[in-house]
């Protein structure tokens, strides 16, 4: 169930947020886990009993690393930092974290790795594939973002950084929230810990959410449909011309940043109409001078997450000049393999975590303008690797875009490509990548007449939803 959908739009949302303030303000937390458990279920009910699972571990974990931490009343606290930990805390931590790793790599590459020992076993010479995949493993929606979640609640917990839940029914909602469940922002628990257990909620919340949900609707079907249409073209027509890979590599950035940026506006909007506010989650990423500073600013969240679980573990840069490229490369190569179970999103990786290196060997010092322009041709040319089917097609498409390849079939796709509705649609994404006000700013005070705007940019939403038949959310198979 996507948000721009009629069922959801229509349906579920309004059933919610009725439901919701129906509700006894004790009972809000049970109907919103009920409800989240109902959304991610649609799809297929089965991924429902996988992600009971993943809770309920984490739960137990979190209750047995919180062992004797009570307070003079008998409440849980957070462990005391400088407090050496326990065979039954760090076993505990240890269940937790080989608990989620083992679902997210069984469910989510499986087939990959299968798949990659048989092609390496051709290419050697072995007349039969050495691994018989009887087995097809269906990925479950938002699996990579509820177990990196879910992870950092028994994380935190062990670093008493937050304090261990009681209640099974909070801890249940804290993974399975429905708005940032499948796509995202992963919350760490420590940013939400207490408005699950406690919330506000005013009409300016509520307006600034619907101000935010509405912005976000905006951005997908205005502006990532058309721009995904458009990459489609191009990357599914197997020869065009250098003018038509650019188009389409260009029209490729615009939709994933759109795509997903609106997803987490909807997300973010959602949230404070029930109560919760959720972390900001990109800033203007195409804005940034070099790759460092490109991921403080894209999907903030996982970066967040990636340096604060795994980067500073394995000793960021505190070990010497060489560590800290190794350290850097590996989390990229590990960011990419996450986004998809396909070498071409390792490739994606291993290109941010080679610029991440380089920068930090060499400083460059660009003026700031020409280090936008740097930034965004690398991360483009990257995008060609996370969008292609094969890595082989990638370098395809890479040789067309430097005029080394590729053929000139302008007669045959020009007509859909370069139509008036196209080409409108790209000049309004580039005028709102590097010039127009983020929704997050947008929406801090909204007199009247931005009331007035969002509801008729969701009203028009709405109504173009109904005629549209491409409306993917890239994020959604990862």
């Amino acid at each position: 169930m996507v948000f721009s959908s009629h069922l959801f739009l229509f349906w579920f949302m309004p059933a919610v947020l009725l439901g919701y303030y129906i509700c006894p303000p004790k009972g809000r937390t049970l109907f919103l886990t009920l409800l989240s458990y109902f959304f991610y279920g649609w799809a297929n009910p089965l991924f429902v009993f996988l992600m009971f699972f993943s809770t309920v571990v984490d739960y137990v974990c979190g209750l047995v690393i919180a062992g004797p931490a009570r307070g003079p009343n008998g409440e849980i606290e957070a462990l005391d930092i400088g407090t050496p930990r326990t065979r039954a805390q760090r076993t505990a931590l240890l269940v937790s974290i080989l608990t989620n790793l083992s679902l997210l790599g069984f469910f989510k590459y499986f087939n990959f790795f299968a798949d990659s020992i048989n092609e390496i076993a051709l290419l050697f010479g072995a007349g039969a594939p050495l691994f018989e995949r009887t087995l097809n493993v269906v990925l479950p929606l938002g699996i990579s973002f509820y177990t990196f979640q879910s992870m950092s609640y028994s994380i935190d917990c062990y670093r008493g950084e937050a304090k261990a839940i009681r209640k099974f029914v909070d801890f249940s909602c804290y993974v399975s929230l429905f708005p940032q469940l499948v796509a995202g922002p992963i919350i760490r628990f420590q940013e939400v810990a207490d408005q699950i257990i406690t919330r506000t909620h005013t009409p300016e919340k509520f307006a600034r959410g619907v101000a935010f949900f509405a912005l976000g609707m905006t951005k997908k079907i205005w502006l990532a449909n058309p721009a995904g249409n458009i990459a489609d073209l191009v990357f599914n027509a197997g020869a065009v011309s250098t003018a038509d890979a650019w188009y389409g590599t260009l029209a490729y950035a615009f939709q994933i940043y759109f795509d997903f940026s609106a997803y987490t506006d909807m997300a973010i909007g959602l949230g404070l109409m029930i109560g919760f506010v959720f972390p900001k989650n990109f800033d203007s990423p195409y804005h940034a001078a070099s790759i460092t500073e490109f991921w403080r600013r894209w999907h903030i969240s996982l970066s967040t997450w990636l340096r604060e679980y795994l980067y500073i573990p394995l000793g960021g840069n505190r070990r010497g000049v060489h560590r800290t490229y190794i350290n850097l490369a590996l989390v990229m190569l590990i960011g990419g393999l996450w986004h998809g179970a396909a070498w071409t999103f390792v490739v994606w990786g291993g290109i941010h975590g080679l610029f991440l290196a380089l920068e930090r060997a060499f400083k460059p010092k660009l003026p700031r303008l020409l280090g936008k322009a740097v930034t965004f041709f690398i991360v483009c040319i990257a995008w060609v690797f996370f969008r292609a089917n094969t890595v082989r097609d990638a370098f395809r498409m890479i040789a067309t875009l430097f005029g080394l390849g590729g053929e000139d079939r302008a007669a045959l796709i020009s007509g859909q490509l370069y139509s008036p509705y196209f080409l409108l649609s790209m000049a309004a994404a580039a005028l709102i990548t590097w010039f127009a006000p983020q929704t997050w700013d947008w929406t801090r005070k909204l007199p009247p007449w931005k009331i007035a705007l969002t509801l008729l940019a969701l009203f028009a939403s709405a109504g173009y939803m109904t005629i549209q038949a491409f409306n993917p959310f890239i994020y959604f198979i990862f």
